[in-house]
């Protein structure tokens, strides 16, 4: 059975605090196997024998929707996808070094060019972004706190649902669950 890492939006931010049990328990009474969390953000990591993720994430939206109460938007990769990922070079070394942050957006489909554009707009003498595929790479230059971009500022201008994770959560991820 394929692992695979689903990347939870609205999980133990805005006061929608759920405890990584309960969150194996609601992957579990899915069916789903060998069910682990990674940090209290809202990563989980499981076995399935589907292979339509899009129908899986799906399933699992609605089932946490109606368990929890609210929307939590999933974002599934495999194990392969969350390597790529890790190992993908948005930026130039130099522009890395002098970061204080990076991290990636997870988005359930690729951005058309309207969104693209939308993205690229909101670029400041802080804040460069990059895409590739269903995933956008941040780079704050200042501390987060100092940007104007946000999660909420992304999706309005965007007209998308999205997760973000600092790469270096993926980078562990990856490490810790790639084959």
């Amino acid at each position: 059975m394929p692992r695979l890492i689903a990347f939870l939006r609205a999980i133990n931010v805005g006061g929608h605090t759920v405890t990584m049990a309960e969150l194996r328990r609601l992957f579990e009474a899915l069916g789903l196997k060998d069910v682990e969390t990674f940090i209290a953000s809202g990563n989980v990591i499981f076995s399935s024998p589907r292979g339509d993720t899009a129908a899986l994430q799906r399933k699992i939206e609605a089932h946490l929707h109606k368990s929890l109460g609210y929307e939590v938007k999933v974002f599934i990769r495999t194990e392969a996808e969350v390597a790529a990922i890790a190992q993908y070079k948005p930026f130039k070394e130099a522009q890395l070094r002098t970061a204080q942050a990076l991290n990636v957006a997870f988005l359930a489909a690729p951005l058309d060019a309207g969104a693209t554009k939308a993205l690229l707009a909101l670029r400041t003498d802080i804040d460069e972004f990059h895409v590739n595929g269903c995933e956008v790479y941040w780079l704050c230059r200042k501390r987060q706190g100092e940007s104007t971009f946000s999660n909420m500022r992304f999706e309005k201008a965007l007209g998308v649902r999205s997760t973000f994770r600092g790469l270096n959560t993926v980078a562990k991820l990856s490490a810790k669950y790639s084959s």
